[in-house]
């Protein structure tokens, strides 16, 4: 049995249909911190991979169950893969001014950097530029033109200047570079990931299903079910955003770095694209980068930052996340607060019209079928809420891929499925225990933990789907109205 549900703030966040992703670092991995982030409602935590070592992530991931088993929430995993650095070497005084107009050099070969040429952590960088070229440095604060390419040596002007310090990330404008999306410390860290048992793994700068399809192979061979995100932050992951949507279980708009390479002004409508080619295609979607930047800083966000995170949630995202606001930010707790506070007034403005996405749909699978017929009764009946008795999991994303206005309750005896879950919007976990054939019994637990969670009462009319024979995956077949209270066992 799961732990007991304690006060009312957890029904609270059930309300919220918006799941929120919090990245764990120094600012939020002591036990009173990382508890009032629980508390406060964060849904799904990110171990970032780019930092830390294996027994950090592996500290973090003790103390947030501890805080799990304290305000009896269910808080999803998510490993995020650093990716290839494709950055500049390091200075001697660790940084120089860089001035318009001054010619600079990128040199594979140097060792130590000055104010004239500096080293390259990805040297195949040569290999991926030529004259006229445009490359964006320190995520385009600094932007250079490629005059000429000799040997070991990209040879450039800069357009525009700035402070240049150690290792900052070098862009090409245009998309271009040629470095794979999983290198050999992904790879070494995708075991950890499988180790550490968490419930999904986000891919970095992946240009095609290919790259999805290779990480998911990989976990598998670690003895992993982790869903796989794939970030979407190359030109090249746009045009071949189908193929990796079918490889994947999510996609995260990152957008950094998609906005260095497509343009700052083209990202708010490639979301809103990537979000809903995602929905359609039954993945869930992540909003990430900046949403609270100013918050590492200020108790309060800015109404810009206001705008972007509701903006994202009447996109229809899955998740917003935050990185280095609770990451490293100052406060991390008043972050989420806010963030929690947005996602709930942006929910109560969003229309319902559920019944011009069924128009164009066409379903071939009983269990889907069972899944939208839930979503248009529960719609025309104002039911309470949508209890769908899951062992995968499926059931409940495709409920989640469009919004009745309804709750959705996965209710699951399997650990794994309630964790998986606990990202897609509208989608509230569940563990159920009990584990046998009688339909009946089955039922009565159903209701009671729904009960117990604060979201219905006897009284309440429910819409309930389950699979039968009972216990089997991808079964659902059955869907039921249901007044809670009244259930009888069969004669």
């Amino acid at each position: 049995m799961g732990p007991q549900r304690r006060g009312p703030f957890s029904f609270e966040h059930m309300q919220r249909a918006t799941k929120i992703v919090a990245t764990l670092g120094p600012s939020s991995s002591d036990p009173d911190t990382l508890s009032q982030l629980v508390a406060a409602g964060i849904d799904v935590v990110r171990l970032n991979f780019s930092h830390g070592t294996p027994d950090d992530h592996r500290a973090r991931l003790d103390v947030l169950r501890n805080a799990m088993r304290t305000h009896g929430r269910t808080v999803g995993v998510m490993a995020d893969l650093q990716g290839p650095k494709i950055r500049v070497g390091k200075f001697a005084g660790s940084k120089v001014l860089l001035k318009p107009g001054q010619p600079f050099i990128l040199d594979a070969e140097c060792k130590l950097g000055d104010s004239q040429r500096v080293g390259l952590d990805y040297p195949e960088l040569v290999g991926d530029v030529e004259a006229g070229d445009v490359l964006l440095l320190d995520d385009g604060r600094i932007v250079m033109d490629v005059v000429r390419v000799d040997g070991h040596e990209i040879h450039c002007v800069v357009r525009h200047g700035g402070e240049l310090s150690n290792n900052k990330g070098i862009n090409k404008q245009g998309g271009g570079l040629s470095a794979p999306a999983l290198t050999a410390k992904d790879m070494e860290d995708i075991r950890t990931a499988a180790e550490l048992g968490v419930d999904y793994v986000a891919v970095s700068f992946p240009k095609s299903g290919d790259d999805m399809r290779q990480a998911r192979q990989l976990l598998q061979a670690a003895g992993s079910e982790a869903m796989t995100i794939a970030k979407i932050e190359r030109v090249e992951a746009i045009a071949n955003l189908d193929d990796i949507l079918e490889a994947s279980d999510g996609v995260m708009v990152a957008r950094g770095d998609l906005a260095v390479e497509v343009g700052d002004a083209a990202v708010p409508a490639l979301q809103k694209r990537i979000i809903r080619a995602a929905r359609e295609a039954n993945r869930f979607a992540i909003t990430a980068t900046q949403m609270m930047e100013s918050m590492i800083h200020s108790p309060v966000p800015t109404r810009a930052e206001v705008s972007d995170v509701a903006n994202a949630v009447l996109d229809g995202t899955d998740a917003v996340m935050l990185s280095a606001e609770t990451a490293a930010g100052e406060y991390p707790v008043h972050t989420v607060e806010s963030m929690v506070r947005i996602c709930v007034e942006a929910e109560k403005s969003q229309e319902v019209s559920l019944d011009t996405h069924f128009l164009d749909r066409v379903f071939t699978r009983i269990d889907q079928s069972i899944a939208m017929a839930a979503l248009f009764t529960a719609y025309h009946l104002k039911v309470k809420a949508i209890a769908a008795l899951t062992e995968s999991g499926s059931t409940a994303l495709w409920m989640s891929r469009l919004n009745c206005g309804v709750p959705v309750y996965a209710l699951t005896p399997e650990i794994k499925t309630r964790y998986k879950v606990s990202i897609l919007r509208g989608v509230n976990p569940l563990l159920i225990r009990y584990i046998g054939h009688n339909r009946d019994e089955l039922l009565r637990e159903a209701e009671s933990e729904l009960i117990l969670a604060g979201a219905v009462q006897p009284g309440d009319l429910i819409v309930l789907t389950i699979g039968e024979p009972i216990g089997q995956p991808g079964g659902t077949n059955t869907l039921k109205l249901v007044k809670v209270g009244e259930h009888r066992p069969a004669h």
